[in-house]
């Protein structure tokens, strides 16, 4: 088990974070970050979409409204799930920490050590360098 996905806090993730702000989602259904999103709101959460072009645009992705930052969301937001290369992931952490979210959420491949070191001493939950639809069916798999 690998300390990017402690159990107690994937847990904490699936089955008790409702909001999750997903960083990147601009509503291209060929994204991962698309199918996640659906994914997510098919098991109950509610999804926030974060992508720069709600700057210039109206963002709507499946049927949420989106925004250009974390900081325009006007309400509190559980989870920062990021789907960007890990040379750009660090600033979503720290974007989170700032907006006060609860948890941090890096996707597969998305790696980054000294913002999971950031995220954790702020006293939030991680998960790094995984995917909670990949949780969600291993749940399945074992039972």
């Amino acid at each position: 088990m690998d300390a990017w996905s402690d159990p107690a806090a994937v847990d904490w993730f699936l089955d008790d974070a409702q909001v999750w702000a997903i960083v990147g989602l601009s509503g291209d259904p060929w994204r991962s970050a698309y199918s996640v999103a659906a994914e997510l709101q098919h098991r109950g959460k509610t999804i926030v979409p974060i992508h720069p072009k709600a700057a210039t645009e109206e963002l709507i992705v499946l049927g949420e409204k989106g925004y250009a930052t974390l900081a325009e969301v006007p309400f509190p937001i559980d989870v920062v799930d990021v789907f960007r290369r890990s040379d750009a992931a660090g600033e979503f952490a720290d974007q989170a920490i700032a907006a006060g979210a609860a948890g941090v959420w890096f996707q597969m491949g998305v790696i980054d050590d000294e913002a999971f070191g950031r995220v954790r001493a702020a006293g939030l939950r991680m998960v790094m360098d995984d995917c909670p639809s990949h949780q969600w069916h291993a749940r399945g798999r074992r039972g």
